[in-house]
């Protein structure tokens, strides 16, 4: 037994210096690669050109204040540590694509983005990174995420915005890592995007300094904005408000032509006109997000109704007249109210949305 032991002991000794003796004949891969995780050494900041082609705006939240978009983010910039021959490489550039190349096989320093104002879906769907020969690296990215914009319904239902999605490089200051547009030529999303009640007029680039406690010791990063204009298809609401409303007040202005003795007739017609009015002002409640701030179609409801109850105030004042003994005076009431709620009923509607138009 003592010989077998021993025999076994032998063995395993060999094996193992066996194995010492092949990875000692392995190469180093932490000798033989640069160590390409920090920012390339170069005069000034790195220039990184980024450009966004905007495939379609899913939906517009008024509520929310919200906006989910699709589209590809391309950035380009130069590191010449990665440089490489392409006869030793074997290929005219090197390709990482898919989430696992990128992430784990390219050895190499990258912008890495965010959405600043980025409100709950951020999904990046595929990315590539392509490695030029002089080092000229280009990552391209998929993405479909929903970004927080400011949105002001003054001029509800005749209203425009201009929503803005900020992307900005985590972690880098603008001394260290600076943004510039490659190209702010837009594709033909004007013309094939699909919003409902929205349309897309157009989309830009831009870049602007925003400060960011995480970008670096300045606190002041490089950020790409894509603004995209958009604005309100207003007929759903004009054919569902504004016109049946107007009609319904100009008829209960039909009092001025009733009888001035039936003022039981006259102030039923004026109530059924108010009620309609209240009627569609919690119809309208359900259409808007629960804003403190006045809006234009707020505006033309309350002039409506404000309207409707001033013909109860003149069906009186003529009752009054008629007890009076002053039918005469009661009938040229009737005759002056016959133009002139019209007039200033329209007058105040133009004043109002002109208002609304040039200084909202």
């Amino acid at each position: 037994m003592a010989l077998v032991f021993t025999l076994v002991c032998c063995l395993q000794l060999a094996i193992t210096d066996s194995i010492s003796g092949i990875d000692d004949d392995l190469p180093r891969t932490e000798s033989s690669e640069p160590f390409l995780l920090s920012l390339p050494e170069q005069t000034g900041p790195v220039v990184v050109w980024a450009h966004f082609e905007l495939h379609d705006i899913n939906e517009i939240n008024d509520e929310a204040e919200t906006f989910e978009f699709a589209g590809v983010l391309t950035l380009k910039w130069h590191d010449p540590r990665q440089a490489f021959d392409p006869a030793v490489a074997g290929a005219k550039e090197k390709i990482f694509q898919g989430n696992y190349q990128f992430n784990e096989l390219s050895p190499s320093w990258y912008p890495q983005y965010v959405l600043f104002n980025e409100s709950g879906l951020y999904q990046k769907n595929g990315v590539i990174l392509r490695v030029q020969p002089n080092g000229t690296s280009t990552l391209v990215e998929t993405l479909n995420a929903v970004a927080k914009s400011a949105i002001n319904l003054r001029k509800f239902p005749f209203d425009g915005h201009r929503l803005e999605a900020i992307f900005e490089v985590l972690g880098f200051d603008k001394d260290e890592v600076i943004l510039k547009v490659e190209s702010d030529t837009t594709s033909d999303i004007v013309r094939k995007a699909r919003v409902p009640e929205w349309i897309v007029t157009g989309y830009s680039l831009s870049v602007r300094d925003r400060p960011a406690s995480p970008a670096g010791q300045r606190g002041v990063t490089s950020a790409l904005v894509l603004s995209v204009d958009v604005k309100r298809k207003p007929f759903y609401i004009v054919r569902l408000v504004f016109l049946p409303l107007i009609i319904i007040v100009l008829l209960s202005f039909s009092v001025f032509w009733m009888d001035r003795s039936t003022i039981g007739d006259r102030l039923s017609v004026s109530f059924i006109g108010i009620l309609t009015a209240v009627a569609y002002q919690l119809m309208v409640s359900d259409q808007l997000p629960s804003i403190s701030y006045f809006t234009l179609i707020h505006g033309f409801l309350n002039l409506s109704f404000y309207i409707m109850c001033a013909t109860v105030v003149i069906n009186l004042v003529v009752a009054s007249l008629d007890k009076k003994g002053k039918s005469e005076l009661g009938d040229r009431l009737d005759c002056r109210c016959r133009w002139a709620f019209p007039l200033v009923y329209f007058g105040l509607l133009f004043i109002m949305f002109g208002v609304a138009i040039l200084f909202f």
